[in-house]
């Protein structure tokens, strides 16, 4: 019998990365995709034609929508990534953020209470939900599925409300309901006004500006407050906030296939799904910025007050151990492969990446 699978969120990340497991696992797929007047396929230009995959037009925070379209497909299994995903966003706009963040899943639970009691159902949680808590032993500090849960955000707490509602329909009503506790995780496809993304996109631009405009070494550029130079070229600096700020990365295309294993489970349990490791911003920063010879990026960087949050989550270090040993998973890409993955697919597609380290930063 061939599962049908309804995926909301199938044009983000990680939602394009898990239609693709999907179809190559021979689900039917059905995506749902937001009304608009710009395509926003482009994560899904290897797989928009492929014939199990079927996109419908719903919005999640419209109830009658989702209950239409639940009622109408029957899906075998449920993935809600819809999401207003950026913490910094949820500080201006902390009413959609709860619209779509906790009413969404709200609409998908008693959709499928009502019309698809059978089927499995995903939600993504996340490691903003622990705030400033985590546990300790020997000296190192982590956060598990025991952590207590104290976020520091409306995205923190709009994610923790619909955690706390999977929880209660799959206790109240015996729904297979579960949430996969996900640290930070980042692709090629991560979105730009994410940090990871914004370095490595900036990087891109840069190395393109570099080559564009002939500039023979690194030593020959010079530097204003806001501007990187090579004679009357300008080009404006990579601005960033707290780079002391800690977080457990993984790669995206793992993380998804963590999704997918936990509703195969017998038994609908929620997961921390991280690496057990975590590095700072500044780390990141210096790992990208050596993948094209650049060891020392101070003069490319301006620390702008405008990217701290009212509150910040400092240190994210996730222990994946029970979906280690219930389900077998581990990721699979290490830090610097991750680093590596997103600076190579930014740099511009014609430039070879040895030449430019060769011919600019050496």
């Amino acid at each position: 019998m061939i599962k049908k699978a309804l995926v909301s969120g199938i044009t983000g990340q990680d939602g394009s990365f898990l239609a693709q497991l999907l179809l190559d696992q021979g689900y039917r797929v059905v995506g749902i995709v937001r009304r608009s007047s710009v395509s926003t396929l482009e994560r899904l230009k290897e797989i928009e034609n492929h014939p199990s995959l079927e996109l419908v037009e719903g919005e999640v925070s419209d109830a009658t929508c989702i209950h239409s379209i639940v009622k109408e497909h029957q899906p075998d299994e449920v993935y809600n990534l819809a999401a207003q995903s950026h913490v910094g966003t949820s500080f201006s706009q902390p009413e959609f953020t709860f619209q779509v963040d906790t009413l969404g899943v709200l609409n998908f639970l008693e959709a499928l209470r009502k019309f698809a009691p059978k089927a499995k159902f995903y939600q993504a949680s996340t490691s903003e939900m622990f705030g400033f808590n985590y546990e300790e032993k020997e000296g190192k500090k982590f956060q598990r599925e025991s952590t207590a849960l104290k976020p520091q955000s409306p995205y923190g707490v709009a994610k923790l409300a619909a955690h706390e509602l999977v929880r209660i329909y799959r206790e109240s009503y015996a729904l297979f309901a579960c949430s996969g506790i996900l640290f930070n995780h980042e692709s090629e496809r991560r979105g730009e006004n994410f940090v990871t993304r914004k370095i490595t996109k900036w990087m891109g631009k840069f190395a393109a500006w570099c080559l564009n405009s002939d500039v023979p070494s690194f030593d020959a550029l010079s530097f204003t407050k806001d501007d990187i130079c090579f004679g009357d070229l300008h080009f404006a600096k990579l601005r960033l906030g707290n780079l002391a700020a800690r977080r457990d990365w993984g790669y995206a295309k793992d993380y998804v296939k963590a999704m997918w294993m936990m509703l195969q489970a017998p038994k609908a349990e929620d997961f921390v799904v991280a690496t057990g490791k975590t590095y700072s911003i500044r780390e990141f920063l210096t790992a990208a910025f050596n993948k094209i010879g650049v060891e020392s990026w101070e003069n490319l960087v301006v620390i702008d007050p405008k990217f701290f949050r009212p509150a910040e989550v400092d240190y994210l270090l996730g222990d994946p151990s029970k979906i280690g040993e219930k389900l077998g998973w581990k990721p699979e890409v290490e830090f610097s492969e991750l680093v590596d993955i997103m600076v190579k697919h930014d740099l511009p597609k014609n430039m070879d990446q040895k030449l430019f380290l060769a011919k600019n930063l050496v």
